[in-house]
Formats: C-alpha cells, structure tokens, sequence
C-alpha cells in the first residue's frame, strides 16, 4: 500500500505537466504581427529663379504686382527643366520684358523612399526689372545650390558663387556674413544676401542669392519697383521611415509544477488554458482513482483464497 500512495503523486504530476504543456503549446507557437503601415517617398523642389516685385507707375496712381518663377519644378515624380529666359508683359509701355536672361539655367528635383534631392544651377545671367532695359539689376557668373535628405542621414544644404558679380553696373565684392548693400544715385539701391542655408533633423534648404530691391529710375512711365528677387533655390524633406513591425504576443515562461493534488487556478490562467485544461486534469485524475480501485479489489480476492 505503501508503494502504490506513493505513485499516486507521481502519476498526478506528470498528468498536471502534460496538461500545462498542452494548454502553453499555442501561445509558444503565435506568429508576430506584421507592420501596420510603411515608409513614404521623400521631397523635393528647385527653382532658379523666383521674383515678387511691386511696380508703381508715374505719379504712384497705379500699382502693378508681378510675380514669376523660371524652371521651378517639385518632386516625388523627378522632373527638370532648363528654359534660358522668363518673360513679362505690359509693364514696359506694353512690351515684354524679359526678367532673365542666361546660358545656362537648370533645375533638377527627385525623390523616393531612400533620398530627396533638389539642386539649381544658373550660368552666365542677367536680372532686368522693369524700367531698367539697358542696365542689369544684377549679372553672375555661376550661382548653385543643392539639398539633399536622406533617410536616416542629416539633411545637408549648400550653395556656390563663382565668379564675379556685378550690381547695377558695379562689381560688387558680397559679404558672406551678412548683407551687401550696394546704391546708384538716380537709380537705386540693392541689397544682397549670400548663400542663405538652413537644415532641421529632416528638411534643407538653400539660396545662392537674395536681393532685395528697391529702384526709382523714373523712366519708361515706371516711378518705382520694390521687391525681392530669389536665384537658385533648392530644398528637399527626408523620406519617413517604415514603421517596424511587432510582435502581437509573448511565448509563455512555463507553468511552475506544484505539490499537492496539481496545478492551482492562477497558474492555469497565466498560461491562457482554457476550458479543455479542466477536462484533462479530471480525465487523469479519473483514470489513476480506478487504477488505485482495481490493485485494492486484487488484494481482498487474494486474501479470500488464503
């Protein structure tokens, strides 16, 4: 009797072990959760020339607006585009002025997943504005300007100015930590700035050159032109990253076995078990109580015989 009580615990812990193995089994086995969402393309954009000038007509009676781009192009789609002059009408006694003239005048953007870059390059040019046909408001040899983000990188900006540069008949030697202010008596005033850049932890940003203008040749029925004139310009914003996917579930640790009659109802619910966990416990448990019945009703027989 004595051999067979101390079975009886052995028998019940290895039937509480397969039990837990069978209710952790599932959770082991879960797969991970795919990403809910992915990257996104980066941008872009270039222009090499962008002006917003103010012109008053004789006498200030009437104000005339005018706002122009030459080849300015955006990207996710790359796109470049190179025209060599821009042109406006009905401000010069009815005929067209052109704002810009160059040799070479080219804008680039493009963008994907991976990297974002706009750059502008400008060669040989020279600025009119109205009122001043024969004489230049600006004229460069070179101007650049690029932007370039990638994902996971610093965006990084940067422009260029090669040669020289000569402001409303002057050469003008620019200031690279400030403004260059540059005036003709009877004609007007210019101010520059060079190589403008700014960058954040996802976007860049640069201009070859910025003038602010403000000019009174009192010719040509135009008294007075305001404004700022932009040359080579180019930014661009990193691509988002793709979210990483997660795991919708961790596998089990395990059950800890106990003593006594088996596994508590804590520890079947930390594992997840379910309703089925109950009828295998009670199935062990029903088969080692008739297993016990049968060796007891054996040894009554065997004693009747003696």
């Amino acid at each position: 009797m004595n051999s067979n009580t101390l079975r009886m615990p052995a028998r019940r812990c290895a039937a509480a072990t397969a039990a837990a193995a069978l209710v952790a089994a599932p959770v082991a086995l879960a797969a991970p959760a795919h990403a809910t969402g992915g990257g996104g393309e980066g941008r872009a954009s270039a222009v090499v020339l962008r002006a917003g000038l103010d012109v008053s007509l004789l006498n200030k009676t009437v104000s005339v607006p005018l706002k122009a781009a030459l080849n300015e192009v955006q990207a996710p789609a790359s796109a470049e585009k190179t025209a060599l002059t821009v042109q406006l009408d009905g401000v010069d006694q009815g005929r067209p002025l052109q704002l810009l003239r160059a040799d070479v005048a080219t804008a680039k953007a493009t963008a994907d997943r991976h990297r974002a870059e706009g750059y502008t390059n400008l060669a040989r040019a020279r600025v009119h504005v109205p009122g001043l046909p024969l004489l230049s408001l600006i004229e460069v040899e070179q101007v650049t300007s690029k932007a370039v983000c990638e994902a996971g990188r610093q965006p990084v900006a940067s422009s260029n100015l090669l040669g020289h540069v000569t402001v409303l008949g002057k050469k003008t030697t620019l200031s690279t930590g400030g403004t260059t202010r540059v005036e003709v008596p009877g004609v007007g005033e210019v101010r520059l700035d060079l190589s403008k850049t700014h960058t954040t932890s996802r976007t860049a940003a640069a201009t070859a050159l910025r003038l602010k203008v403000s000019v009174n040749p009192l010719k040509l029925n135009v008294a007075e032109v305001t404004g700022v004139v932009t040359l080579a310009e180019a930014t661009c914003e990193s691509p988002k990253a793709p979210v990483e996917p997660k795991p919708s579930a961790k596998p089990s640790g395990g059950v800890k076995a106990q003593s006594g009659s088996g596994p508590s109802k804590e520890n079947l619910a930390e594992t997840g078990g379910g309703s089925a966990t109950s009828y295998v416990a009670g199935g062990a448990a029903i088969l080692l109580g008739l297993g016990g019945g049968a060796m007891i009703l054996a040894r009554a027989r065997s004693r009747a015989r003696d």
